[in-house]
């Protein structure tokens, strides 16, 4: 047996092709779409379960159903859902018991759903259900030019009108046009003619709490929804529900089932709102990310998302594992794996890290995708075709030993600029610069470790001094605009100042997004070209209507967090990009740009086993909440930070505990021993005190607000635990532990301000550090 909404069948009956096929096709969906499925995946879940109930039928045939063992269907009183098994099985005469519970299991929807045991399966999607008495009963069974017919309306049930029913009059009027229009072509009452099948007590069914609600409906729909009314099954059905065959169905639950349902689907702009688009810089899946990595972007970005969220800002959190490049392949050969196997095993690492710091990602997802292929290598050519890319002859490494001309990363050497030893192909990770492969002194091959030659090749380039007035004009308005960090717009400056250079986009690799013009098609894109789309197709795997995100400047604001190595992708070579393409893109507003964290005055390095990485700070058994306050509270943001030990021991002590923990601990104290556990309520008795401490907290909760605003958030958390110090304060001055005893109406005032001063508190820190999950 199986609960999972999946019909488990006995493995030795022969084999239905087509049924498999749409078992394996509804399998594959339902996989892909476990996060936040739509409405196709709703469907294909119907496919799955009403597929292998027809399979269990068609494959044992089975018996009518009044001669096998009794099924029971569990649900909620008065689920509107509830009532097509019992139909169904009214129709085919089965033995069906209803059991009544609060316990429902969840659906793919996200609401609460039926759960249908019967001998042979589980069925937990009601047209499932529905569809397993479908074959014992005359009156519902098609005639074989039907069963098609039935198939596609059971399908667009689930997968159109009914989610319609949840979202409201707006969503269902489309779907309502379509049934009003197949009802007026019917040779009869009934969606399929003059006899009442399976797919009309489906519709029927879901429509009833809109008819109920007093929803307006077309004449014909409603003349067709009192007509399957009539039938006496229907009406019997409806009394084994609810104990009436006149009975009405559970507003309140479809009212449930509805909120629950718009709490599952993708968030979209809001006219007249503040959208927020938050994304963090795409870890890359090379390894396991340090203490660094993550408050440098990811970290630093879920503390934003979460104040946005909490101001009541409609906001989206998007990030992802960024999976393409040289440095996979490179990787992948360290590891013996293939490109996919390495990605896929750091991925899960990526996630399992950020999970245990519970970065609340509307959507973590990937770039290797189609949705990615899709969108780069359309941004390639409306570049192309703007004019904006050019072809160019390039001197490029070349090794004879592994006969192949080198990608930056395959190749080392001695920086230009300031000397160290070990810099890749297209960054020094000692002082950040830029270069090409070619720049490098005693360059070397990284693969076999011999002296690479220079040959010529033919590579597409982005013409950014084309698209350089394009450009300032955005840097200099949006940068005012958005108050961009003084380190990025120093960064960004330099560049300008510099002068553009065309920008290689291509390489010679296997592993990336194919580049989709006759003479580079053996060629990919750059990873740097490529990856800041991630953005863009990971919000298109969150929803399909991504381009109200991406394409709609004038309503979202999109914010951005990194660090400062990445700052030139983002404000100079992607806007370009954008820029260049002639499309309305949603360009980046604001950025906040950290410097590094390093590790007891050195640096990070995985391979000299130096630093904190992910998995250190879970198996350390500190709580994330000391983590996440810890490197906020010392996140670099205007210049370098040091991750100490003492450090973090220290700010544990006297910041969480000394001072947050104490104020907390002392109104917790007063409350249970003098008021019985309960708060009491406040007087005219030392309002004086409190009025004091009201002014001096709006201040500073005024300041915060600020502070966030401005992606100040370290400041956000000082003031933050300032707050914490004046509740403290308050006590000590106050002493309601004295007050009380002489005076207890004074010190219910004192004690009810403090516990509100602590609520409030837990409110703001919330935002930035303390657990979703309860158990700070």
């Amino acid at each position: 047996m199986s609960n999972l909404g999946i019909a488990h069948l006995s493995s030795h009956h022969t084999a239905v092709p087509g049924f498999f096929a749409a078992l394996n096709l509804g399998s594959r969906v339902l996989a892909a779409n476990t996060t936040m499925p739509d409405c196709t995946a709703f469907s294909s879940l119907c496919i799955l379960e009403y597929s292998q109930s027809r399979l269990k039928q068609e494959r044992q045939q089975l018996p009518p159903c009044t001669t096998i063992m009794a099924s029971t269907l569990s649900t909620r009183f008065g689920d509107a859902q509830a009532l097509k098994a019992c139909i169904a099985a009214s129709y085919a005469g089965a033995k069906l018991e209803v059991q009544v519970t609060e316990n429902a299991p969840a659906s793919i929807f996200g609401t609460l759903t039926v759960s249908l045991l019967t001998p042979h399966c589980v069925l937990t999607e009601p047209n499932a259900a529905a569809f397993y008495f479908f074959g014992s009963s005359e009156a519902l069974r098609p005639s074989l030019d039907q069963s098609a017919k039935v198939d596609h309306w059971l399908q667009w049930e689930a997968g159109q009108l009914r989610p319609a029913t949840y979202r409201g009059a707006e969503a269902l009027a489309e779907p309502l046009k379509t049934l009003e229009a197949a009802l007026t072509a019917s040779a009869g009452p009934f969606l399929l003619g003059t006899s009442i099948k399976l797919v009309d007590v489906c519709i029927y069914c879901s429509l009833l709490p809109v008819r109920e609600q007093g929803g307006s409906l077309p004449a014909a729909v409603a003349a067709y929804l009192d007509k399957v009314a009539e039938e006496p099954h229907v009406q019997a059905g409806t009394k084994q529900l609810l104990g009436d065959p006149g009975g009405k169905v559970s507003l309140g639950i479809f009212t449930a089932d509805a909120a629950a349902h718009a709490a599952r689907l993708p968030k979209l702009p809001k006219k007249g709102q503040r959208n927020i688009m938050v994304t963090s810089a795409l870890p890359y899946v090379n390894n396991v990310p340090h203490l660094g990595n993550i408050i440098g972007c990811v970290l630093s970005a879920d503390c934003y998302a979460r104040y946005c969220r909490s101001r009541g800002y409609n906001t989206i959190f998007i990030c992802g594992t960024d999976e393409y490049g040289t440095a996979t392949e490179t990787k992948a050969l360290e590891e013996g794996l293939s490109c996919a196997e390495i990605c896929d095993k750091y991925h899960a690492v990526h996630s399992a890290v950020y999970e245990w710091f519970e970065c609340s990602f509307d959507k973590f997802g990937r770039t290797p995708t189609r949705a990615q292929t899709e969108i780069c290598q359309a941004l390639f050519m409306d570049l192309w075709n703007a004019g904006n890319i050019t072809e160019q002859t390039m001197e490029q490494l070349y090794s004879e030993a592994a006969g192949k001309f080198l990608a930056d990363r395959f190749v080392v050497g001695t920086c230009p600029k300031c000397g160290y030893e070990d810099a890749r192909g297209d960054q020094c990770d000692n002082c950040g610069s830029l270069m090409n492969p070619t720049d490098l002194i005693n360059p070397r091959c990284k693969l076999t470790g011999t002296v690479p030659v220079i040959k010529s090749t033919r590579h597409l380039f982005l013409d950014l001094p084309k698209l350089s007035d394009k450009l300032q004009h955005y840097i200099d308005t949006t940068s005012q605009l958005g108050g961009w960090s003084a380190n990025c717009v120093q960064v960004t400056s330099a560049w300008m100042r510099d002068g553009l250079k065309q920008r290689c986009i291509t390489r010679d690799l296997k592993w990336g997004i194919p580049v989709p013009i006759d003479g580079y098609r053996d060629k990919v894109f750059y990873v740097w070209f490529d990856a800041p789309v991630g953005y863009i197709s990971i919000t298109a795997n969150y929803t399909n209507e991504w381009q109200q995100w991406w394409q709609n400047p004038e309503d979202v604001e999109l914010v951005q967090f990194m660090g400062k190595d990445n700052v030139p992708f983002h404000t100079v070579i992607f806007p370009a990009s954008l820029l260049g393409s002639g499309r309305h893109w949603t360009l980046m507003k604001n950025i906040s740009v950290t410097e590094y964290l390093n590790y007891e005055g050195g640096k990070f390095s995985k391979s000299r086993g130096t630093g904190v990485f992910g998995n250190d700070a879970v198996e350390t058994g500190i709580p994330v909440e000391v983590w996440r306050y810890y490197l906020l509270a010392n996140r670099p943001e205007a210049q370098d930070t040091d991750f100490k030990w003492g450090d973090l021991q220290a700010r544990n002590n006297n910041e969480l505990l000394k001072n947050m923990g104490n104020f907390i601990n002392r109104a917790l104290v007063f409350v249970v021993k003098f008021f019985d556990g309960k708060v009491p309520a406040p007087n005219a008795r030392g309002a004086e005190a409190v009025a004091e401490l009201g002014q001096a907290v709006s201040a500073k909760v005024q300041e915060y607000i600020a502070a966030m605003e401005k992606m100040k958030l370290r400041d956000g958390i000082r003031l933050a635990m300032a707050i914490s110090a004046d509740g403290n304060k308050f006590f000590t001055e106050t002493e309601p532990f004295k007050v009380v005893k002489t005076d207890p109406e004074h010190a219910a005032t004192l004690v009810a301000a403090g516990v509100l001063h602590w609520a409030g508190l837990l409110i703001l820190l919330k935002v930035v550090t303390l657990s979703e999950k309860g158990h700070c």
